[in-house]
């Protein structure tokens, strides 16, 4: 930004969470304490349904197929319908956080069965709960913080998380099975100050456009190299890593069609069709 505004724009950058969790810099940026934010999509759902959307579990069965659904005209309408809503932010670019995945230490996961009757630790989710009780799972709600020493003393037989979760937080020594099941994929929405960026000069706005269209794609790069990292750490960590096949997942997807949990997650939303739309794109 600074080079492509000739200067006119200087960036201060504020990373690993120094000016609060993704709430709270969501509500920041929407004050215009904070100039443009990179956050989760959970913040915003209360304001803006259509994000929503992105806790429908196997909405998207690989990478491809999110990116793909991403950048179409339905994903650029619900990043760029964050303005309309009066949230107070626009919509500039989708990152990535990456796909959660299922870890335990009772089975090497392929099948929704191999989960029936198992403690997994999830979030507070509506969405999330009633799919993991579709499964045949028990979903055991609990503080991130409380996880590792919860799973290390089987409190709970597993969770799940984005990879990059995973290995952060060496769930690897305490868990000894990690299955990409790839359930529910997570992206990170960049957005800005709406004032902000309408008090910049036609010159400016360009600049802030076209430097963050190289980094995007950067950072999906980086999100894909960091994920063949974080797989070689698990297994250096003595985990087991199962590969699904397409076949599994689609099991999976068809638990997910047959208790209605789509449907479940379009009543929420304001315009239901994009998740149809998003859907068929991996047919």
């Amino acid at each position: 930004m600074e080079e492509y505004s000739n200067g006119t724009i200087t960036v201060d950058h504020f990373p690993d969470n120094s000016l609060g969790d993704d709430k709270t810099v969501i509500e920041q940026t929407q004050l215009g304490d904070i100039d443009l934010c990179v956050s989760s999509t959970s913040p915003l759902v209360n304001v803006y349904p259509d994000y929503y959307v992105f806790d429908a579990p196997y909405l998207f069965l690989n990478r491809d197929h999110a990116l793909k659904a991403m950048e179409s005209e339905e994903g650029t309408a619900i990043r760029e319908g964050i303005k309309d809503a009066g949230t107070g932010l626009i919509g500039l670019a989708w990152w990535e956080n990456g796909f959660r995945n299922i870890t335990n230490n009772k089975v090497a996961v392929r099948l929704p069965e191999d989960i029936k009757g198992m403690k997994i630790r999830t979030m507070e989710n509506d969405v999330h709960l009633a799919a993991f009780k579709a499964f045949g799972a028990n979903p055991t709600p609990m503080a991130f913080s409380e996880l590792y020493t919860a799973m290390q003393q089987g409190t709970v037989d597993g969770q799940e998380n984005p990879l990059a979760i995973i290995v952060g937080n060496k769930f690897y020594e305490v868990q000894k099975y990690i299955s990409r099941t790839e359930h529910i994929y997570v992206p990170f929405c960049v957005v800005m100050n709406e004032d902000k960026f309408n008090s910049l000069t036609a010159e400016q706005q360009e600049a802030v456009l076209k430097a963050m269209e190289e980094a995007t794609e950067f950072q999906l790069q980086n999100n894909m190299d960091l994920e063949a990292d974080g797989i070689k750490a698990c297994e250096d960590g003595g985990a087991e890593i199962i590969e699904l096949t397409a076949d599994e997942k689609a099991a999976w997807q068809k638990v997910m069609t047959d208790a209605d949990i789509f449907s479940m997650v379009q009543d929420k939303m304001d315009h239901p069709e994009y998740l149809d739309a998003m859907l068929a794109m991996g047919k």
